[in-house]
C-alpha cells in the first residue's frame, strides 16, 4: 500500500471513530454546553464529560416537574436534598462518588491530613463503563440511561414519607418510563423524565389511605458544577436561629474531636470592594435571584415580589444595595427552567394545603446556598381569610366578609412570602420573638406602628388579637421586618475583612451576640415541635403574658362570634361559618393552652458564661398557680362557645363548649408531668404537692362549697377520676412521655407543615385513643422529624417521678369528699357522685 492510500485509510478511520458512530446516529439529540453535554441515541442517554471536570464537585438533584395527583407531589419541590458528588475514572471505569464533607481538619498538621484522607474516602454509588472518548481524547462518553434516565432510588422522584406520619411505598411501573428533554449549560445539565408508579399510602403502617394506585410523573435532574473557588463558611453559635450543617474537627490542638456547625448562607460579595469598605451601599456580584411563578394569580405577584424584596432593607443595613430579586418568568429565554437547580423559584401550588413552605439547597463544603424554592399552596388564602376575622374582625370593619379585600389579601401575601423567604436565606423560626414584647404595648398606637406584633417574622406571630375594638390606630400584622430579622441579616451576611478565616471571625461573631445577651428582643428561642418545655417560645401567641394577652383574645373571641351571623350574610349553606367557628374554637384552645404552658414551665435560652442570662429557668411558682386557676375558671365557663342560635344554622353538631373541655381536660389534668421536672430544677419550686393541692381544689370547688355543677365541672370531675384510676389502679401500666406534643397541639398551633394531620385527624385521633395521648408525636419522632432543625431534646423524668404519691393521697381525699356530699346531693348531682366513687373505688382497690 503506497502513501496515499494509507493516507486516505487513515482519514475514513477518523471519519468512522466510535465517537463518530455515535454523535452521528440518525435521530440523535445532544444538547452540548460548556461544563457537559448530553446525547440522546435511540432512548439512551450519554454524558460526554470533559476530563479536566474529573474529580470536582457537583450536585445532582431530582425536582418534580409534573403530576397526575397532587396530594403528596408538590412541583418544584426536591423530595430528597441534592446529592453532594463527583465523578471519577479508574482504568475503563468512570466512577459516581458521593464526597464525603463530615469532617475537616487542622491544615497546619499535615498527618492529620493524610489520616482523613485514608479514613474518610468518598463512597462509590455508581460505576459507568467508559464507551469511548472524544476525537482529541479531552472527553470521556459514558452510558447513564440506567440512572438518570428511569426510577433510581438515590434519586428518589416522590417522598417515601408525608408529613411524618404517611408511609408511601411506590413501585415503579416501566412501562410509562420516557426520557424527553435533554439540556445542557455553562455549569449544569438537566434530563426530564417520564415516570410511573403504583403508590401504597399508609399512615403509620396501620391504616391505608391508598392501595396500589397509579401514578404518573414527570422529573427534572439536574447536574450542578460547584464552584471551584469555595465560599468562606461561617460558624454557627447556638443563640441566633439560622440553620446550619454539622461537622467533624480533628487537630491535635484538642483532646478529643471537635464538634461544630457552619450555617447557611448565599455567597454575598460586593462588586466594588473598596467602595463597599467605605461604608457606600454597593450590589453584590451575584444577587440572591428568585423567579417568580406566571401560574400565581395576577392580585398576588406584585405582592409576592413585594414579600421577597422586602428583605433589601436589612441589607441595605450592611452595605449591600439589590441584594434580593425578584423577577417574573422569563418569556423570552430558552434557557430558563423553574424545575433547574439553577434557578431559584417562588411556584404556586393548587392544592388544598393551607400553607407555604421556604426550603433551600447548600453546598455542605461551605454551607453556601445554592438553591431555594418557595412553595405557595392556593388554600394558604383560606388561612389568611380565618386569621383576619378571628383574629381582627373586633377591630377592623373590612375583614368582616366571606372574602377578604383585595388590599388584606396583597398584605398578607406579601407577609406569608417574607417569612419563606426568610427561611430560603438560611433563618430558622424564632417562637421567642414575639414575647419580649409587653402585653399591653400591644395596644399602643405608637409602639405597633413602629414596631407591629413581634421583633421577627420569623415567629409565628400573626395579627394582633389583643387589640381592643376601641384601639383605633393600632397596628393590627406583623412588622415588615423586625429588629430581629436585621439583626439576622448582618450576623450572617456582614462581611468581616480583617478575619482571614472563619475561626478567625468567631471572635467578632460572639460580640456581637454578646452586646444582645439578655435582651428578649434579640433572645432566640428554639421552636419546640415534639416536645414542649418553654411557654415563652410557643407558635401562635403574642406578648410576654399569655393570661393577660387570653384575656384581651377572649373578649374579643365573645364579641366576634356574638356578630358573627351578621357580619357574614352571603353564606347560604353555613359553610363558610362553619370554618369560622372551628378556627374561633382553635383560637381558643390556643389561648387556654398558652397559659397551661407555663405550668411546669421552663424558659430555655442558650447563654454564653459571663453573658446574662440563665440556661434554664422554670417558671415562677406563684405564675404557674394563677396559670392552673386561670386554665380551670376558663374550662368551667366557657358555655359563650355555644352560640345556639348560630349553630342550629349549620351542620348537626354538639356545643362547641363541650368539644372544646372534651379535648383541653386531658392536657390540663397531666400538667402535673411537667411540675415534675421544673420542681427539680428551680431554686424555688411550685412543688408537687402545692400543685395537686390547686388541682384538687380547683376541679371539686362547688363541690366543696355544695354548689351546683357546671357541666365543665362533670366533664373535669370524671376525666380526674379516670386519671387517677389509669395512674393509680394500674401500678405496672407504663406512662406515656411525658412532654410529648398531642395530636390536638400539632393541629391547633399549625405544626405539621404538610397540612396531613389536620385532614386526617379523625382516624389519628381514634389511633390517639388507643395508643396513648403521645402516640402520634412518638411516632414523629421515630420517623426523623425536626432532623437537624435544632429542635429541643427530650428529657427523661422518670428517675424523678413521684407524682403517683400525691395522685393516691388525691385520691384519698376525693374519696372522702364524695362519701361526705352523696348524702345530702339529690338528681343528677347524686347519680354523677355515685358514678364516680365507684370508679374510684376500684381503682384504690386495684381492681
Amino acid at each position: 500500500m503506497n502513501a496515499a492510500d494509507r493516507k486516505k485509510k487513515e482519514k475514513e478511520v477518523v471519519k468512522t471513530s466510535k465517537y463518530d458512530k455515535l454523535v452521528q446516529k440518525a435521530g440523535r439529540v445532544t444538547a452540548k454546553g460548556d461544563f457537559i453535554s448530553l446525547h440522546k441515541v435511540g432512548g439512551k442517554l450519554y454524558i460526554e464529560l470533559p476530563v479536566v471536570y474529573l474529580g470536582r464537585d457537583m450536585l445532582l438533584a431530582s425536582t418534580l416537574t409534573s403530576a397526575s395527583d397532587n396530594l403528596l407531589c408538590e412541583v418544584g419541590y426536591k423530595p430528597e436534598d441534592p446529592l453532594h458528588v463527583k465523578f471519577t475514572r479508574t482504568d475503563s471505569s468512570i466512577y459516581l462518588r458521593r464526597v464525603n464533607t463530615k469532617a475537616t481538619y487542622n491544615e497546619r498538621e499535615e498527618g492529620m491530613k493524610i489520616a482523613l484522607e485514608r479514613s474518610l474516602t468518598d463512597p462509590v454509588l455508581k460505576r459507568f463503563k467508559i464507551e469511548t472518548y472524544n476525537n482529541d481524547s479531552t472527553a470521556v462518553v459514558f452510558d447513564v440511561t440506567d440512572f438518570f434516565a428511569r426510577h433510581n432510588d438515590m434519586l428518589p422522584s416522590l417522598p417515601k414519607s408525608y408529613g411524618g406520619f404517611i408511609s408511601i411505598k411506590s413501585s415503579p411501573n416501566s412501562e410509562g418510563e420516557a426520557l424527553r428533554e435533554i439540556k445542557a449549560f455553562e455549569d449544569n445539565a438537566t434530563i426530564k423524565t417520564d415516570l410511573a408508579y403504583k403508590v401504597t399510602m399508609t399512615v403509620f403502617g396501620i391504616f391505608t389511605i391508598r392501595a396500589d394506585e397509579p401514578m404518573s410523573i414527570q422529573v427534572t435532574r439536574t447536574l450542578l458544577l460547584l464552584p471551584e473557588e469555595k465560599m468562606r463558611p461561617r460558624i454557627a453559635d447556638t443563640r441566633i436561629g439560622i440553620f446550619l450543617t454539622d461537622k467533624q474537627h480533628f487537630s491535635t490542638e484538642q483532646d478529643e474531636v471537635g464538634i461544630y456547625s457552619m450555617i447557611h448562607r448565599w455567597r454575598l460579595e460586593p462588586k466594588d470592594a473598596e467602595a463597599y469598605a467605605r461604608g457606600e451601599l454597593v450590589e453584590p456580584v451575584k444577587p440572591i435571584v428568585f423567579y417568580v411563578d406566571d401560574a400565581f394569580p395576577e392580585l398576588w405577584k406584585q405582592p409576592i415580589k413585594e414579600g421577597t424584596e422586602r428583605w433589601n432593607k436589612a441589607f441595605e443595613k450592611i452595605g449591600f444595595k439589590n441584594a434580593v430579586r425578584a423577577l417574573d418568568f422569563p418569556k423570552d429565554d430558552p434557557n430558563f427552567d423553574p424545575d433547574n437547580l439553577k434557578y431559584s423559584c417562588i411556584r404556586y401550588i393548587p392544592s388544598t394545603t393551607a400553607n407555604a413552605m421556604g426550603p433551600s439547597w447548600i453546598d455542605p463544603t461551605t454551607g453556601e446556598i445554592v438553591n431555594a424554592s418557595v412553595l405557595v399552596y392556593n388554600n394558604v388564602i383560606q388561612l389568611i381569610n380565618q386569621w383576619r376575622f378571628i383574629q381582627t374582625a373586633q377591630i377592623d370593619p373590612s375583614v368582616r366578609d366571606k372574602k377578604m379585600p383585595d388590599e388584606i389579601v396583597k398584605e398578607s401575601i406579601a407577609y406569608v412570602v417574607a417569612h419563606e423567604v426568610g427561611h430560603c436565606l438560611g433563618f430558622m423560626h424564632n417562637m421567642a420573638a414575639s414575647a419580649a414584647y409587653p402585653v399591653d404595648s400591644l395596644r399602643s398606637v405608637t409602639f405597633t406602628q413602629k414596631y407591629g406584633t413581634t421583633p421577627s417574622i420569623m415567629d409565628y406571630a400573626r395579627y394582633n388579637y389583643v387589640a381592643q375594638p376601641g384601639d383605633k390606630g393600632v397596628k393590627l400584622t406583623p412588622p415588615d421586618l423586625g429588629i430581629y430579622d436585621e439583626f439576622l441579616i448582618r450576623w450572617a451576611y456582614q462581611l468581616i475583612p480583617k478575619a482571614r478565616t472563619a475561626r478567625e471571625e468567631v471572635p467578632v461573631l460572639e460580640s456581637w451576640l454578646d452586646e444582645k445577651a439578655g435582651d428578649p428582643c434579640y433572645r432566640y428561642g428554639r421552636q419546640q415541635l415534639l416536645e414542649r418545655y418553654d411557654p415563652s417560645a410557643i407558635e401562635e401567641d403574642l406578648g410576654d403574658d399569655p393570661m393577660k394577652a387570653g384575656d384581651y383574645g377572649i373578649r374579643n373571641l365573645k364579641y366576634i362570634l356574638s356578630h358573627m351571623d351578621e357580619w357574614i350574610a352571603d353564606d347560604p349553606d353555613g359553610s363558610h361559618k362553619q370554618q369560622l367557628l372551628e378556627q374561633l374554637m382553635e383560637q381558643y384552645y390556643r389561648y387556654i393552652t398558652n397559659v397551661m404552658y407555663n405550668v411546669g414551665g421552663i424558659y430555655l435560652t442558650d447563654v454564653k458564661e459571663g453573658t446574662p442570662g440563665d440556661r434554664y429557668r422554670s417558671v415562677p411558682k406563684e405564675v404557674q398557680k394563677a396559670s392552673l386557676q386561670w386554665a380551670l375558671k376558663q374550662f368551667r365557663d366557657c358555655d359563650w362557645l355555644y352560640n345556639k342560635p348560630l349553630s342550629k344554622k349549620l351542620t348537626l353538631r354538639i356545643s362547641e363548649a363541650d368539644v372544646v373541655r372534651s379535648v383541653l381536660a386531658q392536657s390540663l389534668l397531666s400538667s402535673y408531668q411537667r411540675v415534675i421536672l421544673s420542681a427539680h430544677v428551680s431554686d424555688d419550686p411550685y412543688t408537687l404537692k402545692a400543685y395537686f393541692d390547686d388541682l384538687y381544689n380547683g376541679i371539686w370547688e362547688n363541690t366543696i362549697r355544695g354548689k351546683a355543677l357546671t357541666n365543665g365541672d362533670k366533664l373535669l370531675q370524671t376525666n380526674a377520676i379516670v386519671m387517677i384510676n389509669d395512674v393509680v389502679g394500674n401500678s405496672m401500666k407504663k406512662k406515656g412521655k411525658f412532654f410529648l406534643t398531642s395530636l390536638d397541639e400539632l393541629k391547633n398551633y399549625g405544626l405539621d407543615e404538610s397540612g396531613m394531620v389536620r385532614k386526617f385527624y379523625k382516624t389519628l385521633k381514634s389511633m390517639e385513643r388507643e395508643h396513648g395521648d403521645s402516640f402520634v408525636a412518638e411516632q414523629l419522632r421515630l420517623h426523623g422529624i425536626g432532623y437537624g432543625y435544632n429542635w429541643q431534646d427530650e428529657v427523661d423524668v422518670e428517675a424523678i417521678d413521684n407524682s403517683k404519691q400525691y395522685l393516691f393521697t388525691m385520691a384519698n381525699k376525693v374519696k372522702t369528699l364524695l362519701e361526705s356530699k352523696i348524702p345530702t346531693s339529690t338528681g343528677e348531682t347524686r347519680e354523677h357522685y355515685r358514678m364516680l366513687l365507684f370508679s374510684l373505688n376500684r381503682a384504690l382497690e386495684g381492681k
